[in-house]
């Protein structure tokens, strides 16, 4: 057991009597959080001296509002009090689903904000409208609209402030409060200024317009969606039904069209960028170079198997090509492009089989990170020192830690995060501090400000496990993460982890199989904080288990790529590894192991099942993927190609030509207003398991979106999912 529980579990016992309580279900999805004070979007203002972040409430753990802490004094401080500023007002169901896409659905409060470039004050989007924090606690209430604004930015120099509205480009003389709209024409299937649904779901970009550093030009997105395919979505709610036509881009149907246009902060002079004869591409990223005078573009093939990154000149539009990505696969997009004073450029690249960090200058590529290990983001750069800061998986593919390098004169990284730990890191526009938010499976969320030797300032958010803490009468019980790893049929390592109760010699355990394996994003197996729910399950004498298997990120190119035109083969393959194995121990009744999963991960869970009937007590699967037709271009065409030219791979990986195969027990769940995995997929599934005369259990959630928010709701999921596996599994122990 690791010294930081064993020393978290001894200051709870000095302190409190009453140990070892026992979890409930209605206390993990109460207020407080079991996870204490668990900040989220961590950022440093421009020169370093502030630290922010989003707090939540410890009467409400969906509510969050935006905090301060001065570094130099630790004098910290409520910027804005989410319940007393703003209206109140229902935002738009475009916001709702921007935020479903940012991954904060059902977050309530302040859900986002933005340093400005000069650091005097903040942008914080509320209740449709746009506030500008001071730091002397001031608010000031920007706009005031029935209409929503969107993607506001404040320009580079603090002079101007921008934003969408009612899909038009407006900017705001902040000197002088003058209002003038950039574009007019916005409106019906075309927008402005803003990013276009595949860039917000699947590409990381949020934004679709871009300030020159001197703030002299804007680079602007014009989407054209006349071309997308138009669907009707029911948002099937408890008081109703409202029915949205919604352009969304199917696999294999036509993208949105997006041009590129630069021009003054009033909108004169304006250009439109060459970004080649194909229209069919993706408009992947935006940067500026530091002196204002260039764009670089990244362009990426419909295919996704080409990247270009053009260098644009910001006063004709007149672009070309610097160089080219190439994949057999797919190309995975990242942040990390950095332009130097000098021209040269900070790029991260996969050409290796690994993403690692390269010098381009005048043609010639110099490697900067290299090995069986991978990058996973530059967080800062400070080119008077030529140290460049980022975050990697060197040590371990499990943990994430902050390195530092000399470009110049590189060698091998500098790890500055202590080991057992999975890290993120924020840094000022100088670099001279970072922020560090940290976790592992004994501590919950922690931020502490650091030098950038990596030493420790002071606590920004030390979230201590002491007997005030939330989790205090709880972490008596607290179960260990065990990591391990297994081989594949082809002697690929799989790592695993698992959390167990206290064995009883010759007892055999249930087990909890919590699975994603989905491409990108969602890794299971990662040394951070276990969630509270986890706990609770093994509490109640279960074991928790996850495997990673290939498909996942953070292990290269050649552990992701087999799923190429292949989902549901390979991955599934490795979780029936892991499976198989529980079974070979002596200590896992074999004939009591549920598996759950949510999105991919239900996907996940229908495959399993299909593939191999009896061999599992039972599946929750929610929200699932049934045909990869209805899921999105940009994601599903990445991975199973274009269906119009070759419809097999769809054919192959869908959870549905198979569905009659299921005989174990399935609970299918999934919120009746999902624009993310929509609705359709389940209904599809529904049909075809009633056609066949399957039995199987449904809960459908109305008005809910692709995540089950709220704590009412939350406890209703999973009282019933857990009602479903003591029927299903547990009570096997009986028989």
């Amino acid at each position: 057991m690791s010294k930081i529980l064993i020393g978290a579990i001894a200051a709870v016992m000095m302190s409190t009597p009453a140990l070892a309580d026992r979890l409930t279900l209605d206390r993990v999805f109460a207020s407080p959080s079991l996870s204490g004070s668990a900040p989220r979007a961590l950022s440093l203002s421009p020169d370093g001296r502030y630290a922010t972040l989003l707090r939540p409430r410890p009467d409400d753990l969906n509510r969050y509002d935006l905090w301060a802490i001065d570094t130099t004094t630790g004098d910290r401080r409520m910027l804005i009090d989410s319940k007393k500023v703003g209206s109140g007002a229902e935002i738009s169901e475009a916001e709702k689903m921007r935020r479903e896409r940012a991954r904060v659905g059902g977050t309530l409060g302040i859900v986002s904000y933005n340093w400005s470039p000069d650091g005097k004050s903040i942008l914080v989007p509320l209740d449709g409208d746009l506030y500008l924090a001071s730091l002397d606690g001031s608010v000031k209430q920007v706009t005031h609209t029935a209409a929503t604004e969107v993607d506001a930015q404040v320009s580079a120099t603090g002079h101007y402030l921008s934003f969408v509205r009612d899909q038009n480009l407006f900017v705001i003389d902040l000197k002088n409060n003058h209002e003038q709209a950039l574009s007019k024409d916005g409106g019906g299937s075309l927008t402005w200024g803003s990013a276009e649904f595949v860039a917000q779901e699947e590409m990381n970009r949020t934004k679709g317009h871009w300030w020159a550093p001197d703030d002299s030009r804007i680079a602007v997105a014009r989407v054209d969606e006349s071309q997308v395919h138009i669907v009707t979505r029911a948002a099937i709610g408890a008081n109703g039904t409202q029915t949205y036509q919604q352009r969304y881009p199917a696999a294999g149907t036509p993208n949105a069209k997006i041009a590129l246009y630069l021009m003054n902060p009033d909108g004169s002079d304006k250009v439109k960028v060459d970004l080649g004869n194909n229209d069919d591409i993706y408009l992947a990223r935006v940067d500026w170079a530091p002196d204002g005078k260039t764009v670089y573009v990244q362009r990426e093939s419909r295919d996704q198997q080409h990247l270009d990154l053009l260098k644009v000149n910001s006063q004709t539009g007149e672009s070309s090509v610097l160089f080219s990505e190439r994949s057999k696969s797919w190309i995975n997009l990242h942040s990390d492009l950095r332009v130097l004073k000098d021209g040269s450029l900070i790029w991260a690249s996969e050409r290796s089989g690994y993403r690692h960090l390269y010098h381009w200058k005048n043609g010639e590529w110099t490697p900067l990170t290299q090995g069986k290990w991978m990058t996973f983001g530059v967080v800062s750069l400070d080119q008077k020192k030529g140290l460049l800061y980022f975050l990697a998986n060197k040590s371990t593919p499990i943990e994430q830690h902050l390195y530092v390098i000399d470009y110049r004169h590189p060698s091998e990284p500098r790890q500055l995060t202590e080991a057992g730990w999975y890290n993120s890191a924020v840094m000022d526009k100088e670099a001279n501090r970072v922020l560090v938010g940290r976790s592992n499976t004994a501590q919950p969320p922690q931020v502490y400000l650091a030098d950038t030797k990596g030493k420790r300032l002071s606590w920004i958010e030390e979230n201590k496990l002491d007997a005030s803490h939330p989790y205090a009468p709880y972490v008596a019980n607290h179960a260990q993460t065990e990591f391990g790893s297994l081989k594949a049929n082809d002697g690929t390592p799989l790592y695993y982890k698992m959390l167990s109760p206290q064995k009883v010699a010759g007892k055999k355990y249930p087990v909890f199989i919590q699975v994603y394996n989905g491409p990108d994003v969602g890794r299971q197996v990662l040394q951070g904080w276990t969630p509270p729910l986890h706990q609770y399950l093994v509490s109640k004498g279960w074991i928790v288990f996850s495997i990673d298997g290939r498909g996942s990120p953070g292990r290269g190119k050649a552990f992701e790529d087999p799923i190429y035109k292949a989902m549901g083969t390979v991955e599934v393959e490795d979780q029936l590894t892991g499976l198989n194995w529980l079974k070979s121990q002596n200590y896992v009744d074999a004939k009591r192991i549920a598996v759950f999963g949510w999105s991919y991960g239900g996907y996940m869970v229908q495959k399993l099942l299909q593939k191999a009937p009896g061999q599992y007590s039972a599946g929750v699967s929610g929200a699932p993927v049934i045909r990869w037709e209805l899921y999105d271009t940009h994601y599903t065409e990445r991975f199973l190609g274009n269906p119009v030219t070759d419809p097999l791979p769809y054919q192959q990986s869908d959870a549905l030509t198979d569905a009659l195969k299921l005989s174990d027990p399935m609970l299918l769940i999934h919120g009746m207003a999902d624009d993310n995995v929509v609705f359709d997929n389940s209904v599809a599934l529904v049909s075809k398991l009633q056609e066949g005369d399957k039995s199987f259990e449904f809960m459908a959630y109305p008005g809910e979106t692709h995540r089950i928010a709220g704590e009412q709701k939350q406890r209703h999921l999973w009282h019933m999912i857990e009602k479903f596996l003591d029927r299903t599994t547990k009570c096997r122990e009986q028989r």
